[in-house]
C-alpha cells in the first residue's frame, strides 16, 4: 500500500522503534477510512515520536512536553467539526507529563484521538522511567527495575468518560484497530505497546514484549467502546474582539527604507534572540514598515541555537522566513554552527559576527564587532540591532529606543549601554 499522509522520506526514527510502525499504520488507516489529508489535524508532543512532523502532509501542530492533548482540545472545540479528524501522537513520558489534560478532554469527549506511544520509558532524554513503566522493566536510569505497577491509562481514560479505549501489541498490521480509534465520534484512546530499541531492549535483554507486558498484567484488549454525546462549544455571538485595540502600535517613526531588506539573526537560546527581534520588528511597524518575523530553535527548548528571520518592507510581506538573508546577525557558536546554509547562500549582503568566531568563507562583506563583550551573552542580540541600525539608517534607532523603553527590561538595563 503505497502512502497518502506520509512523504516517502525515510522516517526519522532508530531502527527496531516502534514509533515506525505506527506511522506506517496510521497511514495505511486513514487510507482505509478514506480520509482528506487537509481534514486531518495531526497534534505532536515533545519526545522521539514527535520528529514524525516533518513526514506527515496533513496539517500538523507541534505541542510542548505533554501537552498535545491540550492543544489537541483546543483544536477539536475551535472546529467543532465531526467531520475533521484530530489525531494526538504522545509517548508515555508525555503522558505521564500530561495526565490531567488526558483525563480532562475525555471527561469532556473532545472528537478527537490519542494515540500513546508507550515504549515504557522516556526514549528522547535517555531512558528514565515514566509513570507506565511496568514493574520489574529495567532503563538505564533504574537498573534494578520499577518496583511498582504503572498507570493503566485504558482504565483511567474509561473511567474518566472516553467513548472508545483500547490496547494493541505494537507488532504487525494494527491499522485495522487504529482505523477502529479514528472512526469513533467523541474522544478515542488506543495505547500501542512497544519497545525503544535504544535503551529498552538494552537494559532488558532477551526480554519479549508479549510476555512483559501479559506480566505488568495490562489486558489487550478494548477497555470501552460506547456513544456518548460529544462536547459541542457553546457559540456566544457579538462578542467582543480577543484583541485589545490598546496594544497597536502607534506611528512615531519614518522609514528611509526602499527596498524590502530580510534580516537573519542567529545566537544561542536564553540569550534573548527572539525578545530582540520581536524589539526590531515593533520598532519598525512604529517607522510606518511592514514586518513579518519568524522564529525558530530547537524541539528541546532552551539549549542549543535560537534564530529568528524578520523580513520589513514598505509593502505588504505574505510570507515569513528567507533561505537567503540580506543581512545575517551571528552572537555566537551555536548561531554560527545553524547559519551554515544561510552562510552558503549568501552571494552578497552583510554579515555582523561576534569577535569570538571564526570568519566563515562567504560571499557576503562580513563585520567583526565585539557584541558579548559589549554588554554581556544576555543582550548581544539586542545590542547588534542597535548597531545595524546606526550604521544602516533603514529606520531611526530612536524607534527601537521607543519599544526598548516600553519594556520590563527598561528596568534592568540602562538603554545608553546600547548606544555606545
Amino acid at each position: 500500500m503505497n502512502r497518502q499522509y506520509l512523504t516517502d522520506a525515510e522516517l526519522p526514527f532508530c531502527k527496531g522503534c516502534g514509533h515506525s510502525l505506527i506511522s506506517e499504520n496510521t497511514d495505511k488507516a486513514l487510507q482505509k477510512l478514506g480520509l482528506n489529508p487537509l481534514d486531518i489535524v495531526v497534534v505532536t508532543d515533545i519526545g522521539c515520536h514527535g520528529i514524525i512532523d516533518k513526514c506527515l502532509i496533513t496539517h500538523t501542530l507541534h505541542g510542548l512536553h505533554g501537552r498535545s492533548v491540550a492543544l489537541a482540545s483546543g483544536v477539536s472545540a475551535g472546529l467543532n467539526n465531526p467531520e475533521k479528524k484530530v489525531i494526538v501522537f504522545i509517548g508515555d513520558g508525555g503522558a505521564t507529563i500530561g495526565m490531567q489534560h488526558i483525563i480532562d478532554a475525555a471527561h469532556n469527549n473532545f472528537n478527537m484521538t490519542v494515540v500513546i506511544h508507550n515504549n515504557m520509558l522516556y526514549g528522547m532524554t535517555g531512558g528514565q522511567p515514566s509513570e507506565f513503566t511496568p514493574m520489574g522493566f529495567k532503563t538505564p536510569t533504574l537498573p534494578g527495575g520499577a518496583t511498582q505497577k504503572g498507570y493503566d491509562i485504558c482504565e483511567i481514560v474509561t473511567a474518566a468518560g472516553a467513548n472508545y479505549a483500547c490496547r494493541v501489541l505494537g507488532m504487525g498490521d494494527i491499522s485495522d484497530k487504529l482505523a477502529e480509534a479514528f472512526s469513533r465520534k467523541g474522544f478515542s484512546l488506543i495505547e500501542v505497546m512497544e519497545i525503544c530499541p535504544s535503551y529498552g531492549i538494552k537494559s532488558n535483554p532477551g526480554m519479549k514484549l508479549a510476555q512483559t507486558i501479559e506480566g505488568a498484567e495490562l489486558p489487550i484488549k478494548v477497555y470501552m467502546d460506547r456513544d456518548r454525546d460529544t462536547f459541542c462549544p457553546d457559540l456566544i455571538e457579538n462578542s467582543k474582539s480577543l484583541i485589545d485595540p490598546g496594544e497597536a502600535i502607534p506611528l512615531q517613526f519614518s522609514s528611509k527604507l526602499k527596498a524590502l531588506v530580510r534580516l537573519m539573526i542567529c545566537g544561542s537560546a536564553g540569550e534573548g534572540v527572539q525578545m530582540a527581534a520581536e524589539f526590531f520588528a515593533q520598532a519598525a511597524l512604529s517607522s510606518g514598515l511592514k514586518a513579518t518575523k519568524k522564529g525558530s530553535y530547537p524541539v528541546t527548548v532552551g539549549i542549543g541555537f535560537s534564530s529568528s528571520d524578520i523580513i520589513i518592507s514598505n509593502d505588504e510581506i505574505l510570507y515569513t522566513g528567507s533561505p537567503k538573508p540580506d543581512i545575517l546577525i551571528i552572537t555566537s557558536q551555536d548561531g554560527l554552527d545553524y547559519a551554515g546554509n544561510a552562510i552558503r547562500n549568501m552571494d552578497q549582503g552583510l554579515i555582523y559576527l561576534d569577535v569570538s568566531l571564526k570568519v566563515p568563507e562567504t560571499k557576503a562583506k562580513v563585520i567583526v564587532h565585539d557584541f558579548r563583550g559589549k554588554v554581556s551573552a544576555k543582550y548581544a542580540a539586542l545590542y547588534s540591532f542597535f548597531l545595524y541600525l546606526k550604521q544602516s539608517s533603514v529606520f531611526p534607532v530612536g524607534a527601537l529606543v521607543s519599544i526598548f523603553n516600553k519594556s520590563k527590561l527598561a528596568e534592568k538595563m540602562d538603554v545608553s549601554k546600547f548606544l555606545e
